[in-house]
């Protein structure tokens, strides 16, 4: 099929939940992907922090190809190698004690939501059951991520929203100690913003979270969603930090590009789960767990693609800020490792759009804010040729809106 005819297929056949680029694709190959003309384009969106390892990564495509050759679905019904591989490489690296698999973040989150609801419960009695999250938060799109979402404009049209979730001011402590009481099960955050704009919570902040769930007996729950699974230079962006949780959730990069999501916990939080409280059919089936123990696999490897990770993002942090010296309409570079955005005062579409038509992909989330999140294999080269192109396109953006 022609770009023309996939684009036309897309508007015949599927739900319009997307505002899909006029870009259709057909193959990918490391930090590149190729529409049906050949037209290459260097990625910088990465499936939204999905493939980790790049398009059609060797150790994901084999792994893949030897489970679906070996065993690829039997359910949970039944014990499976994968999983607990995987499980064991999660548990030996993280603070936690038990893993949950599901098929997407939003599936992880919402188990996150029960458990720490059921712990509570079983804990503090059933007067306990209030979350709290953070405004600007974005969880999942299930009806419960969806109520824990502090972005209103997810919330239009889809009411009344689960009841007994809160949010308050990211980054705000003193909202934090206002809103926590003996009837918080559990307190939300990210430790990164991704689709609220890239924004960072400070060290202080989640280190006083972290003081007052100890307080009240409340769960600390970190969505790492976005940011686990090297994304920001670390396994996981606790670490930076040094502010443990009970509970975290992956997903995105885990699978290097399978479906695949995650509650960890540590072992008193999950054991308020037992036979017939949740459940995921198709979770952790082999195949998925095969490729993610991969992509964990090449994670972990001695002075491999963390640090690579590390210090190619310091590079791209220092090329954004020469950006932000020359162009006024920058207001701020954010995030870390992988994970960078560029807040601007004025909307990111037009520059998204000119980055395509040069042959790179980038994303705006929030409408201002320019996102990176490529492959963790991309190349100082790669990011150098980006930062040429969104020179020249801002340039460009600066002449029209003077004119």
């Amino acid at each position: 099929m022609t770009s023309e005819e996939i684009i036309a297929g897309t508007e015949r056949y599927l739900m319009h939940t997307y505002a899909r680029q006029p870009l259709a694709l057909t193959r990918g190959a490391g930090c590149r992907v190729y529409d049906p003309e050949e037209r290459e384009y260097i990625d910088f969106v990465s499936g939204v922090a999905v493939d980790a390892l790049g398009h059609c990564a060797e150790e994901v495509t084999s792994a893949l190809n030897a489970q679906a050759a070996t065993l690829m679905h039997v359910s949970n019904l039944y014990h499976t190698e994968p999983q607990v591989q995987l499980a064991k490489l999660l548990v030996e690296h993280s603070f936690a004690d038990k893993v949950f698999f599901c098929n997407s973040g939003a599936e992880a989150n919402e188990t996150a939501i029960k458990l720490t609801r059921q712990y509570a419960a079983q804990t503090h009695g059933l007067e306990c059951y209030e979350i709290i999250a953070m405004e600007n938060s974005f969880h999942g799109r299930t009806m419960a991520t969806i109520a824990a979402t502090g972005q209103p404009r997810f919330h239009a049209g889809i009411g009344p929203l689960l009841p007994g979730i809160l949010h308050i001011p990211f980054n705000d402590i003193g909202a934090a100690k206002r809103a926590i009481t003996a009837s918080t099960a559990g307190v939300l955050v990210e430790p990164i913003q991704g689709e609220g704009g890239v924004v960072a919570a400070d060290r202080q902040f989640l280190q006083e979270l972290r003081d007052l769930c100890d307080r009240f007996g409340s769960l600390l729950i970190f969505d790492e969603v976005q940011t686990g699974v090297g994304r920001t230079g670390q396994l996981f962006a606790y670490e930076h930090d040094g502010v443990i949780p009970d509970i975290m959730t992956l997903a995105k990069g885990l699978g290097g590009g399978v479906p695949i999501g995650a509650c960890l916990a540590v072992d008193r939080v999950a054991q308020a789960f037992s036979p017939g409280m949740h459940g995921c059919t198709l979770g952790g089936n082999p195949l998925v767990c095969a490729t993610a123990r991969a992509v964990m696999q090449r994670l972990l490897e001695r002075d491999g693609l963390l640090d690579h990770c590390r210090v190619t993002g310091q590079y791209f942090v220092e090329k954004l800020h020469v950006l932000k010296e020359m162009f006024g309409c920058i207001q701020d570079v954010r995030g870390r490792g992988l994970l960078l955005g560029l807040a601007l005062s004025i909307e990111g579409k037009h520059i998204v759009d000119t980055c395509r038509e040069q042959g790179f992909l980038i994303n705006c989330t929030s409408g201002r804010v320019l996102r990176f999140i490529p492959p963790l294999t991309i190349s100082r080269e790669d990011i150098g040729r980006l930062c040429d192109v969104l020179t020249t396109a801002f340039q460009k953006t600066m002449e029209e809106t003077a004119s």
